[in-house]
């Protein structure tokens, strides 16, 4: 560590500074707070958590002492709603009646939307799959969830049944 020999002993029975007392228990508070917020608080909150209980201590101070201490906020992703049940648009029938097997190429398509959180935000793929290979034929990617998404996946797998129609 590079430091001599008589200035580590010397370190080791030096008594407490005054700053060092307030901040071990400002630590004990900073994680007490932490914790009763399910470990979901970052420094602002438990900041202000701490200030409405009467502990008079800044933002930076509580930054300092969770990061010594590994104490990071969780993030939790908000639950995002992505079908609207509610309209007076037309309905298909359930044509397939949960019968996912095809005896030809081409015979039953099935269709999917999921989304993918990235750094940048929500990203939609929709996926069209040929029940009989179980490959998907048709695919498209978007930062919205539209119509449009699913119209370009079909026209995708379109696309390519016209061009290949026996190798689908």
């Amino acid at each position: 560590m590079e430091v001599s020999r008589s200035g580590y002993y010397k370190w080791l029975r030096c008594p407490e500074s005054n700053r060092e007392r307030p901040h071990k228990e400002w630590t004990g508070q900073v994680k007490e707070v932490y914790d009763r917020s399910r470990q979901i608080y970052g420094s602002p909150k438990v900041t202000l958590q701490l200030n409405k209980n009467g502990v008079s201590i800044s933002e930076r101070t509580v930054t300092r002492i969770m990061k010594a201490n590994g104490i990071r906020s969780k993030t939790v992703r908000k639950y995002k709603a992505t079908t609207n049940s509610k309209h007076s648009l037309p309905v298909q029938e359930n044509v397939l009646n949960r019968e996912f097997t095809a005896s030809k190429p081409n015979e039953k398509w099935v269709t999917d939307t999921t989304y993918v959180p990235t750094s940048e935000g929500w990203l939609y793929l929709a996926s069209v799959m040929d029940l009989f290979s179980r490959k998907i034929v048709g695919w498209h990617m978007s930062e919205r969830m539209t119509k449009e998404l699913v119209l370009q996946a079909l026209k995708q797998a379109y696309g390519r049944h016209m061009l290949m129609p026996n190798t689908l």
